[in-house]
């Protein structure tokens, strides 16, 4: 029997010894007109969606049913618009398991490749991730539903039974309707707001087909030989040079608004156990300074990541040069920066995602009663205050939304966001022995957490002689200078690319 087999069979002998699923004990009730209606509808099929299905059906709610409007393999951004080569997180890092030891992902590669395999393994290959949510899906035989898009989500009251909520789906055999008592919002760093295009951009007159965000298709082959720009120094401006140069690009260049590439990345501080599971403990005061404070920090790109793309000799790194004018020449776009102007074939937009529920169509008709942090909270000081955690909505501690005005809109609370808008009020997962530890010497770990100061990225520019050497030769910087990588980028141009529950990214 091949290592995999032995493992799925491990995997099966776990379960039952867990009596997953066994006995289902939530009484059902009938859609409209006689309609099956689910117990919990989970928008989104990637590793957050997944393991919330896991977790439900461990709890015996069996009748769940996953949709992810992306064909079967391509749910979560691993295989369309996620270009790193690998996860940026510590492989050791569990999530979908949920703790059984043969779903970690340590168990899935070593029976795929050997212990050994393991032990060598700096960082979790994407194709490899991939690879194994398809296989967590299959072996736990989660219920899903692909190329089913939900265009809105409607409430209806039921008889003294509370809300069930109406899916308006888009399929591509046409129109269809899903009916469930709760739904989870398992949609992924977008799923609580939109992908950020500046306006400046949206407004500079230069046809759509001229620039891309780095969350939307971008056909390299056919940029082959061409000269692109990218804007952003965070994670996924390096993710997405080091792609398009490892496929032919003719130059990359990488515009950075700040003197500096971020070195310092908070997210390596808040990983570690407790503060995954208890930052949902801590009183309002506390979490608004803590996000305030993750927030000045932008996810610097992993060291290999750099490297990747520096050791090419038409790679460009241009700091301290934000654009200030985009406008078309002939069939090329003029950047303009405080360091001079150039010709481009393409430009490629890392500024992240802006998070507000009013910027997501499926909650069109629920969104105005939707309470946010502005409506629920107020810093100590005008100073203090910061409108990006403002507009995220103020989540109770299931997840659930809350009501703009306490005590109407009872359905909210059958509403769930699993997403990344949950960051303020939630952090990175969301549990008490281990709460009372935590929140006993909850002063020590946020002080630790606010003073968090260690450097993982360590990259310079341009690249020393002996580093070019270990591969392409470096090449100097466009505007003459030799950039120093050390601060924080703008807070909003990326951001972890990880939902609550998992800490995969």
């Amino acid at each position: 029997m091949a290592g995999l087999e032995r493992l799925e069979q491990q995997v099966r002998d776990d379960m039952h010894k867990l009596a997953y699923p066994a006995k289902p004990w939530v009484k059902c009730i009938g859609g409209p007109n006689g309609a099956h209606c689910y117990d919990v509808a989970i928008i989104g099929g990637g590793q957050c969606g997944l393991t919330t299905a896991f977790g439900l059906m461990r709890e015996q709610v069996t009748n769940v049913l996953v949709l992810d409007e992306n064909e079967p393999g391509k749910e979560g951004p691993w295989m369309t618009y996620a270009r790193m080569v690998t996860l940026r997180t510590n492989k050791a890092l569990t999530g979908p398991d949920l703790g059984v030891p043969s779903l970690t992902f340590q168990s899935y590669y070593e029976a795929k490749y050997g212990r050994e395999a393991w032990e060598q393994l700096d960082k979790i290959p994407r194709g490899e991730w991939m690879d194994y949510l398809v296989w967590y899906r299959r072996v736990l035989s989660i219920p899903m539903r692909n190329a089913a898009k939900v265009d809105l989500i409607r409430p209806l009251p039921t008889d003294n039974r509370g809300t069930m909520f109406e899916l308006a789906l888009i399929t591509p055999s046409g129109a269809d309707k899903v009916y469930a008592r709760k739904v989870v919002l398992a949609t992924g760093i977008q799923g609580g707001g939109e992908w950020h295009i500046p306006g400046f951009i949206r407004n500079a007159g230069l046809p759509r087909a001229k620039y891309a965000h780095t969350a939307e298709f971008i056909d390299f082959e056919a940029l082959r030989g061409k000269k692109v720009a990218i804007l952003g120094g965070g994670a996924s401006a390096f993710d997405n040079a080091q792609y398009g140069l490892e496929r032919g690009l003719g130059e990359v260049h990488v515009y950075v608004r700040r003197p500096e590439l971020p070195r310092i990345n908070p997210i390596r501080h808040m990983e570690y156990t407790g503060f995954l599971r208890h930052f949902s403990d801590l009183d309002d005061a506390t979490k608004y300074a803590g996000i305030n404070f993750f927030l000045q920090y932008n996810q610097p790109p992993t060291n290999d990541t750099f490297n990747r793309a520096a050791r090419f000799p038409n790679f460009r790194l241009h700091t301290g040069a934000p654009w200030e004018q985009l406008e078309m020449e002939g069939e090329q776009v003029r950047v303009t920066t405080p360091k001079g102007s150039e010709l481009f074939d393409f430009l490629v937009v890392s500024t992240g995602f802006l998070t507000d529920t009013k910027l997501r169509p499926e909650l069109r008709e629920v969104t105005d009663q939707i309470a946010t942090w502005a409506d629920r909270y107020v810093p100590p000081s005008p100073e203090a205050r910061n409108p990006l955690i403002d507009a995220h909505p103020y989540l109770g501690p299931a997840f659930e939304y809350q009501p703009k005005t306490p005590g109407t809109a009872d359905f909210l609370s059958g509403l769930f966001a699993y997403n990344y808008s949950a960051l303020v009020s939630l952090g990175l997962s969301a549990s008490g022995i281990t709460r009372q530890l935590f929140l006993d010497d909850q002063e020590s770990f946020v002080n630790d957490f606010l003073s968090y100061r260690v450097e993982e990225f360590v990259g310079t520019w341009p690249l020393p002689a002996a580093a070019a050497a270990d591969g392409a030769p470096a090449a100097a910087a466009a505007d003459g200078t030799a950039a120093a990588c050390g601060a924080s980028e703008a807070p909003a141009t990326d951001a972890l690319k990880a939902a609550p529950l998992v800490a995969a990214q």
